[in-house]
């Protein structure tokens, strides 16, 4: 389908369609009061506006509802094992295991469902990834998830318009890479959190883990773009160089710095156990 013919649709088709991609009511309610689109960048930038500026605490949960769960071990191995998740099934009885009491527990922390755009990500990524989220507070979670909902639903747009034109979509506003000087490779599978100070306190926003080329292509969803602000990045060196039996003066990295504008941003860490640099790239 197209945007010529999604456009053509009832409007009880078409809003069917867009709770399929983000199953809030009032997102798919506000979305509609624009319907017919212009663009595929209409739809999304709508999207984006809607869900962050107008949607509240109880839509962001209520979309969280309509995620599958797949927190037991039998659901876990079928999805870890299907077409979806290619490259994860070689995911290890023990992974899915942990992938289960995880799961477990942070529904019971939190309040729902573990939200991730899990594209392209193994079951050891997920596991490191979920680990890491449940040191976070609800509140903190919260805004986590909901951002990457988001980024579900620009794929659900994807899918849903296989003919559409999405290649106005830019990479995260805010982005990052580490390379291990130590070793002249790509600093891998280090967790990096990206804060805002909010509250009187640095509070978690977006966070991911470092692919093997040592980037995070997606920590926020694409076209949603911050104020000019001061934020911070957290990386977790410590348990990187720990996994390597390595010894580190410096258990985690936090660099702070300050956007001007909605362009992009890319922070990047040169890091090795006894120092570090950073600068802002391109």
């Amino acid at each position: 389908m197209n945007l010529t013919e999604f456009t053509s649709l009832d409007k009880e088709s078409a809003r069917k369609e867009l709770f399929a991609c983000c199953g809030s009511n009032r997102w798919a309610d506000a979305m509609m009061k624009h319907f017919p689109f212009t663009s595929e960048k209409q739809l999304v930038d709508l999207s984006s506006k809607i869900w962050y500026d107008e949607c509240t605490e109880a839509d962001w949960r209520e979309s969280f509802t309509h995620h599958p769960k797949i927190g037991d071990v039998k659901s876990l191995t079928e999805k870890f094992a299907g077409k979806e998740q290619a490259g994860v099934a070689v995911a290890t009885q023990e992974t899915i295991q942990h992938l289960a009491k995880a799961n477990s527990e942070y529904e019971s922390k939190n309040g729902f469902i573990f939200i991730v755009c899990a594209t392209g990500k193994s079951a050891d990524e997920m596991l490191a990834l979920l680990n890491d989220r449940l040191q976070n507070s609800t509140e903190e979670e919260l805004h986590i998830a909901m951002g990457e909902q988001q980024k579900i639903s620009i794929i659900r747009f994807k899918k849903m318009l296989l003919d559409g034109d999405f290649s106005f979509l830019k990479v995260s506003q805010i982005t990052t890479h580490v390379l291990d000087t130590s070793t002249g490779i790509p600093g891998k599978d280090i967790s990096i959190r990206l804060q805002a100070f909010r509250n009187n306190v640095w509070q978690t926003i977006a966070q991911g883990i470092t692919n093997a080329d040592g980037r995070i292509p997606d920590l926020l969803p694409q076209e949603r773009t911050f104020k000019p602000d001061t934020y911070k990045m957290v990386f977790d060196t410590g348990n990187y160089y720990g996994k390597n039996n390595t010894k580190t003066f410096y258990p985690k990295v936090e660099i702070i710095f300050s956007t001007f504008d909605q362009t992009h941003y890319h922070v990047p860490l040169l890091v090795n156990p006894f120092g570090y640099s950073t600068y802002r790239g391109s």
